[in-house]
């Protein structure tokens, strides 16, 4: 019985042994902290690809909307120019019709008074008897009285020509231009009538008839109201021949020496973009 219980210690731990070796592992519980996700780094590039796109496609847009406001400014300005240049025209033509119209009235005045000096010698003692030799002379030598010349004939031709310019009908405006000034070469609208000539020229692109015609005005109406617009119409006609050198030198020469007019101002801004 001793010796039993001595070995059972023995026979009991290999047993423990076994028990514990044959028994199954257990698995360990992972816990992941970290994960990596590819996709949404994919769609992230995406949308900043796609914001990139949107925002210079914006950008272009914005771009494009200016280019044509800046054309419609040019194309706006360039009507008022011209509208500018109609109503001095038709102020400075209407203050000419006035003292052609007072000169007139001074003139008939002058004639009525003779006519009536005339009357009243003819009805004196002193008058010759009708029917006597000197008599029937002096209405064989009377001269046949002429037509009276057509006081707003000058005014009308001038603005037929203008009206034409307006109508876009250049080539022809010219033309009664050009038949003005042959007609009227003292007139008070002869620098006008020039000024509009070489605006004509201009509008219908011969950019050097343009130059030659407006140079000639500032060289032989240098007193002109028209000249600061025609140093104006001269720049503009030399940066359409790409004399871009004569064309700033114009320009802050009228900027200088007709400072306040609309056409220096017009110049002062041009002078900017040809910086």
């Amino acid at each position: 019985m001793t010796r039993l219980l001595r070995w059972l210690p023995a026979m009991v731990f290999p047993v423990a042994a076994w028990a514990a070796d044959a028994a199954p592992a257990q698995p360990v519980p992972l816990t992941l902290t970290t994960q990596v996700s590819v996709q949404p780094v994919e769609q992230t590039a995406t949308v900043a690809k796609s914001e990139s796109q949107s925002q210079n496609q914006a950008v272009l847009n914005l771009l494009k909307e200016v280019e044509a406001l800046k054309a419609e400014v040019a194309r706006l300005r360039g009507q008022s120019e011209i509208q500018l240049h109609q109503m001095d025209s038709l102020g400075k033509r209407q203050s000419d019709l006035y003292v052609d119209l007072d000169k007139r009235i001074e003139d008939l005045n002058k004639q009525v008074k003779s006519n009536t000096q005339a009357v009243a010698s003819a009805a004196s003692p002193s008058v010759v008897v009708s029917g006597s030799p000197s008599s029937a002379n002096a209405g064989s030598n009377s001269q046949p009285q002429t037509a009276p010349e057509d006081p707003l004939a000058e005014s009308k031709s001038y603005e037929t020509a203008l009206n034409l310019f307006r109508s876009g009908d250049y080539a022809k405006s010219i033309a009664g231009f050009s038949a003005f000034l042959k007609a009227y070469p003292d007139s008070t609208l002869a620098s006008n009538a020039m000024y509009w000539t070489g605006y004509a020229y201009y509008a219908a692109k011969d950019y050097k008839n343009a130059l030659a015609q407006q140079m000639k005005l500032v060289s032989e109406y240098p007193q002109s109201a028209k000249v600061p617009d025609a140093l104006l119409n001269i720049a503009s006609n030399q940066m359409e021949l790409n004399d871009l050198a004569a064309a700033k030198k114009n320009l802050e020469e009228l900027v200088a020496k007709y400072s306040g007019t609309n056409a220096a101002a017009i110049a002062t801004k041009r002078l900017n973009l040809l910086k």
